[in-house]
């Protein structure tokens, strides 16, 4: 036997540390680039240009005033009878006036009071129904 024959290495038990931190580094930079957020798609609205307007004849306007407690009041043009609906049934009522109107505005009118969730149903209603002319007003007392 020789004397080089008999020695023998270790085998460390211990886990190297010295490269963890570029480690973490290159993981950290790696989900930094992978990563997509999603962007706010928010109210896809066109605005009209400041200074702009139209004289629009009231037998044309849908009035739908949303109530501070979520219930919409719908008006037609001049008339003075009202109707009482839920944001969810503004998708049908819309596309029921329309038939007999191809003109139809429907005028969205928000008490201050009310939440923000409430505009967004009845705008998304009307999405549904493929309304493209709407206005948004605030309500006055």
């Amino acid at each position: 036997m020789s004397v080089l024959g008999n020695k023998k290495s270790k085998a460390s038990s211990e886990v190297p540390t010295s490269s963890m931190a570029d480690i973490a580094f290159l993981l950290l930079i790696f989900f930094l680039v992978t990563t997509t957020f999603p962007k706010d798609k928010g109210l896809a609205i066109v605005l009209p240009e400041p200074g702009e307007e139209a004289q629009v004849s009231q037998k044309n306007i849908l009035h739908l005033l949303i109530q501070s407690s979520g219930i919409v009041v719908v008006k037609r043009g001049e008339s003075q009878q009202e109707q009482q609906m839920r944001p969810q049934e503004i998708e049908g009522l819309w596309r029921q006036e329309v038939t007999s109107n191809p003109n139809l505005i429907a005028a969205v009118k928000t008490h201050p009071d009310a939440p923000y969730k409430f505009m967004v149903d009845v705008l998304d209603a009307l999405h549904s129904a493929n309304a493209e002319r709407i206005s948004l007003q605030v309500l006055e007392n």
